[in-house]
């Protein structure tokens, strides 16, 4: 025992393999504190997958917005979902793929629509479209008074900051009468967390599925898109062995530089190359001689 502990002193300091330790490590029995134990280099690799999602809440005059405003407007609301990003790393490298991934900021506001003001010419309640006409023609009035105090027009007394909040709150009423036609848009975006160890004799793995219409799906869902992982394995690195005839060597797994990319239907999201051990070669290497 007191020689498997000496051995393996001696063939960290020799080597450095802490400096090393990405791409050579120890295989076989070694002796820890918790008692003897045999060493399997292995990989595991972090991928992260980042999906945004969008919502359009449909406004109450949608179905008006072609005939006051030119323009179409979804009737229904919708949620549609895109895998914006995804990143890969070795999970021992911390800084790369330790705790949650980064969040990302939010659009839109959880604030209902607007409520318009009519104006009324008499007791009965408008309809739908005759508010929607009143609300259209407020669009045209607001939009007409910023290209008078652009051109100077009007307010030849409002300039600097004045003018600037003049148009902001333009902008912002011209805004929320808007949404009663095309609806509000709201976005976040999730963060998903795999975990994977490759196999030596495998080098393509579905990560999941992706739907535009349900976002991150099971890789057992066929109504989405594969997400693949791909893995092309190059030489390991090199490493000097110990000669035929030597005595004192000890085994080592030497991992080999690997291409992995993430795929979305055929599609690169991300890729890097890493140290995968299982795709690497076992060398015997000589023990340091002592001083």
């Amino acid at each position: 025992m007191k020689r498997i502990i000496l051995i393996c002193s001696l063939l960290l300091a020799g080597l450095n393999l802490s400096a090393q330790s990405r791409y050579v490590m120890l295989e076989g029995l070694v002796e820890t504190p918790a008692g003897l134990t045999y060493n399997l280099p292995q990989s595991t690799l972090c991928i992260d997958l980042e999906v945004e999602s969008e919502q359009i809440i449909a406004g109450p005059y949608a179905r008006y917005a072609l005939k006051c405003l030119g323009v179409r407007a979804p009737f229904a609301d919708k949620t549609t979902y895109t895998l914006r990003a995804a990143r890969i790393a070795l999970a021992a490298q911390e800084e790369l793929c330790s705790g949650a991934a980064p969040s990302a900021p939010s659009c839109g506001a959880e604030e209902p629509f607007p409520a318009l003001l009519i104006d009324r010419i008499d007791l009965l309640q408008p309809t739908d479209e005759e508010a929607a006409m009143q609300a259209a023609k407020r669009i045209f009035q607001l939009r007409r008074t910023r290209l008078e105090l652009i051109s100077g027009e009007v307010g030849e007394h409002v300039f600097g900051e004045g003018l600037k909040s003049a148009l902001e709150e333009i902008d912002r009423q011209e805004q929320a009468l808007l949404e009663l036609f095309l609806g509000k848009r709201r976005c976040s975006v999730e963060h998903h967390r795999l975990t994977l160890t490759p196999q030596a004799n495998k080098k393509q793995y579905i990560l999941g599925r992706f739907s535009e219409s349900e976002g991150l799906l099971a890789a057992t869902d066929l109504s989405g898109e594969i997400i693949l992982l791909d893995i092309i394995p190059g030489e390991p690195y090199p490493v000097q062995a110990a000669p035929e005839k030597s005595t004192t060597v000890v085994a080592c797994r030497v991992a080999a530089p690997s291409l992995c990319s993430v795929q979305l239907s055929g599609s690169e999201l991300t890729s890097c190359t890493l140290p995968l051990f299982e795709f690497g070669r076992t060398v015997q290497l000589l023990l340091p001689r002592k001083r």
